[in-house]
């Protein structure tokens, strides 16, 4: 089934007839302290929310727990909210996986619709029907399989960024053209993400989401070619993870340094070309840096990898490539192979 996604050319008018789509007794919208300030502004005074009741939680990854999911479960049970009720989830990839949850689970299921206000969230997060929280020190370890009833793509947001926020959504693009093709891969890898041209991006962020849509539209419950999408994620989660024992990072940041590792391995295992993984890596190493793990950080990465949620029994699954566009899903590692994976990342520190 496809998802009803909207790439917003008149926004105000599209949120209205989705919500209008929805069965919805109440509304709310959910909203974290950064999106209340710069999004729900704007749009409140809008007469299809003007009787929405919002729920605010804290921002950033750290809060996506299930302290704050019982939190939004309890707002909406105090609210009157009902089986028949419709939540908004306006923000980053954090309100939308969360949101998608709370509404996926109260009174067995509510419908909601994804407002994304980030690159991250546009490209990822509220795309896919992936929903959940973090759990034990682990990304998304609990969560369901559940499409929005629609998801509206509004690229005024991507104005509301910060530096940081548009290079992490960014790393989610790349990963798309590395398993699309080689004229994606060469736009993305080409633009200049010092000074980025939101213009351009909008366009090249339809065509990435395009790119996850017709994946997800084929495998919607990632029992096959859905892990293409897992590209960089492996290493990604377990740094992310290990991150937020130390240092939080964004997760795009994250996933980019995760594709460092998953080139190298890619190049080593399943003769991905040494070129386009050296031009990736220096793309990568110029716009996100290096992530200041040492050989003492090993041991807890590779804990983390063995939690991974893409393996079987008790080996470490990635996602590699023969070549751009050419997936490899369902490849082992072993533990040695993952080192060398991890020296390879640590040659930028």
């Amino acid at each position: 089934m496809k998802q009803n996604i909207i790439i917003s050319k008149q926004f105000k008018s599209e949120l209205a007839t989705a919500i209008s789509e929805c069965e919805k007794d109440k509304i709310f919208v959910l909203v974290d302290e950064t999106t209340r300030e710069l999004c729900w502004e704007l749009i409140k005074d809008d007469f299809c929310l003007k009787e929405a009741q919002v729920i605010t939680i804290g921002t950033t990854d750290s809060n996506k727990t299930l302290d704050t999911l019982v939190a939004v479960w309890e707002a909406l049970q105090q609210g009157g909210a009902t089986r028949h009720s419709l939540l908004i989830n306006l923000g980053g990839g954090m309100v939308t996986d969360l949101g998608g949850f709370a509404a996926s689970t109260f009174k067995r299921g509510i419908n909601f619709i994804n407002i994304p206000t980030t690159l991250l969230a546009m490209v990822d997060a509220s795309v896919g029907g992936k929903t959940g929280v973090n759990f034990g020190g682990l990304k998304n370890e609990i969560g369901v399989f559940n499409e929005a009833n629609t998801v509206i793509l509004n690229t005024d947001w991507l104005k509301t960024l910060d530096t940081a926020n548009i290079r992490s959504g960014y790393a989610e693009m790349l990963k798309h053209g590395l398993i699309a093709d080689e004229k994606m891969w060469a736009e993305l890898i080409n633009y200049n993400l010092a000074e980025p041209d939101l213009l351009l991006l909008s366009g090249m962020l339809g065509r990435s989401v395009c790119i996850k849509e017709r994946i997800v539209e084929e495998d919607p419950h990632e029992k096959g070619i859905r892990k293409a999408l897992n590209l960089g994620h492996t290493f990604g989660h377990a740094f992310e993870a290990w991150a937020l024992e130390h240092r939080p990072i964004l997760h795009g940041y994250a996933v980019a340094f995760g594709l460092i590792a998953e080139l190298y391995l890619s190049v080593v295992k399943t003769g991905f070309p040494t070129e386009r993984m050296r031009q990736t890596v220096s793309f990568i190493r110029t716009y996100y840096g290096a992530l200041p793990i040492t050989c003492n950080d090993y041991a807890r990465l590779i804990e983390l990898m063995h939690h991974d949620k893409k393996n079987r029994g008790n080996e470490i699954n990635v996602t590699l490539l023969g070549g751009i566009g050419d997936i490899r899903i369902n490849q082992s590692v072993s533990e040695e192979e993952v080192k060398e994976a991890l020296d390879f990342v640590r040659e930028g520190c």
